[in-house]
């Protein structure tokens, strides 16, 4: 029983001490911030996904203006963003030659105003009684349909029936019937033969 008590004052000192540091990690528990929750919200999954997509503008006077396709259409709520595999446009206009590119994959902004183009991106300028058809080829484009709009940064590489011609980056505008060519311009005509 004494030696009890000698090993109780022997640890007395060390009680008070033990219960700072007790009190002390209760007290940082109590101020730790809550985990995030795990209720999905964080992911990347999709919300829909929609095969052999099809979507037609209508221009004031009903007729087709702006057509959209796709081999499968994936919607991811997390950032709003639309997701196109197989990727078909067509712009068509009474009074100027239908537009239609292609590409394998493509992205449609949050708003649906812009359309972005990558892999094989091809765009065709149809021929009309005055121009010949016209092909354009590059890894990535960037369309804005309400504008008849069409621009990229990269390389790129335009056909028709004389020439071939060969830039850095291009603005297409299908409204003032303008092509500009950025950088790095080469072409090669070829005169026509009778």
């Amino acid at each position: 029983m004494i030696e009890k008590r000698h090993r109780l004052r022997l640890w007395a000192p060390l009680l008070p001490l033990l219960l700072l540091l007790a009190g002390t990690y209760w007290l940082n528990q109590q101020v730790q911030p809550l985990p995030p929750a795990d209720d999905g919200s964080k992911r990347h999954d999709p919300d829909f996904i929609v095969s052999n997509f099809s979507a037609t503008t209508l221009n004031e006077q009903g007729t087709p203006h702006f057509l959209i396709s796709a081999r499968q259409m994936v919607h991811y709520p997390d950032d709003d963003s639309t997701h196109l595999n197989d990727l078909q446009l067509s712009s068509l206009n009474a009074d100027r030659p239908a537009l239609h590119a292609s590409s394998k994959r493509g992205e449609i902004s949050s708003k649906g105003d812009e359309v972005f183009l990558r892999e094989e991106v091809k765009l065709v300028r149809a021929s009309s009684a005055t121009q010949s058809e016209m092909t354009f080829t590059t890894p990535y484009l960037h369309v804005i349909p309400e504008r008849d709009l069409a621009e990229t940064d990269q390389a790129l590489t335009i056909t028709d029936a004389h020439s071939t011609f060969s830039a850095v980056g291009m603005r297409f505008d299908n409204n003032a019937r303008e092509i500009k060519l950025l950088t790095h311009v080469r072409s090669q005509h070829e005169i026509a033969k009778n």
